[in-house]
């Protein structure tokens, strides 16, 4: 981690394990919090953001870091679980430097921030003294042409500027094997500028995910500043229960646009789901569970849980009915769980199996009644049915779950989740 003379670059600490002075991991880092100062001198490193058990950011002080050898950060001290706010003096070096255009003041050029450099003074202060660069303007793909250099901090110019369109390459790159749900926290607290940019910078595919791990607001956000056809797109691509969320907490106008844009069968289904209750199966459900006809096999059954987009509570069973197979499909017969499927032959038809004993849940069942259902039979997913037995789709425990908890337990504040002390934030 550490260079020549203790130099650490800061894209390397990202994600790196935080441990306190009895070898236990408290967290990890997510970004380092710098104060940038004037004439041209070095940025004071005033401490780490440290996400610790659910989500929370807290802020160690570079004061209580003892250590950034070996792939790790040790500290000393008690740590201080108050969340943490940036504030106006300070600067996230991952998530507002990294792809900033700043001018080469030996040349003039316009050069593109790959990454920064801290070292510790002789007074055992960190400070930023170097910035890693590529000459030319920022790029979608990390590994663009153009030469790369090591330059001094007061080498360059243009940090303190306020920047349209930066890019975001290479703040990806640094969370690159982040899950979608650790990504989607990343982005919550991200600017709203930089919000924007990061998803503008993200795929279709990986977007999409990440838009289903965040709070509301922040989807309406971002889905309104892409452009409506991207927009469309990325509604598509999303799991249908999702997008319809997403899609009801728009102004009716511009949902209708993006309807309207969408694949029609796209748009029916979304419109279906649009048309129940939010709190009932009907808006809760998927419609895209796991179909077989009776005459598939246990063979063709399992190939279909084993396909690795598929989530692990639809992954759970697979749903017989008569043909056709996509929802609304024809006469519903019953579920086979993953486990019977497990412990027959292969050649075995999954009509033969099928579990019949529970009765499905309509459409308008209210969200008390699936907790309960699902709790009863111990089922992590429920079929549901119309009144002329046709599969719309499945309730998941995982999006009843989000019905269930309070509004922000996105951000970590679940009951019993962090622990508030009164430490002083030392080094601010």
């Amino acid at each position: 981690m550490a260079g020549p003379g203790g130099r650490v670059f800061i894209s390397h600490l990202s994600g790196v394990a935080v441990f306190d002075p009895n070898g236990d991991q408290v967290g990890r880092v997510r970004d380092v919090v710098v104060s940038l100062r004037l004439g041209g001198r070095p940025p004071r490193v005033l401490g780490l953001v440290v996400e610790v058990i659910g989500r929370r950011r807290i802020f160690l002080p570079m004061t209580r870091v003892t250590s950034l050898e070996s792939g790790q950060v040790l500290s000393t001290g008690l740590l201080n679980m108050r969340r943490f706010e940036q504030r106006p003096s300070e600067t996230l070096v991952l998530a507002e430097l990294l792809d900033r255009t700043v001018i080469r003041t030996k040349t003039a050029a316009e050069v593109t921030v790959l990454d920064v450099a801290m070292v510790q003074t002789r007074l055992r202060e960190w400070e930023i003294d170097k910035v890693f660069v590529q000459v030319g303007r920022p790029s979608r793909l990390r590994k663009a042409k153009g030469e790369q250099l090591l330059l001094d901090w007061s080498a360059v110019t243009g940090f303190s500027l306020t920047e349209e369109g930066q890019g975001a390459a290479n703040l990806l790159a640094t969370f690159e094997q982040l899950r979608p749900a650790d990504l989607a926290n990343v982005m919550h607290h991200l600017s709203a500028k930089r919000r924007a940019e990061v998803a503008a910078a993200l795929d279709d595919d990986r977007l999409a995910d990440v838009l289903e791990e965040l709070p509301e607001d922040d989807q309406v956000e971002i889905i309104g500043k892409l452009q409506e056809e991207r927009a469309a797109d990325i509604l598509e691509t999303m799991d249908p229960d999702d997008a319809a969320d997403l899609l009801s907490e728009l102004p009716e106008a511009d949902a209708e646009r993006l309807l309207r844009l969408m694949e029609p069968a796209e748009a029916e289904e979304m419109r279906r789901l649009l048309s129940y209750e939010e709190d009932t199966a009907g808006g809760l459900m998927t419609t895209e569970p796991i179909v077989l006809e009776p005459d598939a096999s246990v063979a063709e059954a399992l190939a279909r849980v084993r396909v690795a987009d598929t989530k692990p509570a639809l992954a759970a069973q697979v749903y017989v009915c008569r043909p056709p197979n996509e929802t609304p499909t024809g006469t519903y017969l019953g579920t086979v769980h993953f486990q019977r499927l497990l412990r027959e032959p292969p050649y075995t038809l999954v009509g033969s199996l099928v579990d019949d004993d529970l009765d499905p849940l309509p459409p308008n069942t209210p969200l008390p009644l699936i907790t309960s259902y699902l709790a009863t039979y111990n089922l992590v997913a429920a079929p549901v049915v119309d009144e002329d037995d046709h599969l719309l789709g499945a309730v998941t425990v995982d999006d009843v779950l989000d019905h269930l908890l309070p509004e922000d337990w996105r951000e970590g504040t679940a009951h019993g989740i962090g622990t508030e002390t009164d430490e002083v934030h030392s080094g601010r």
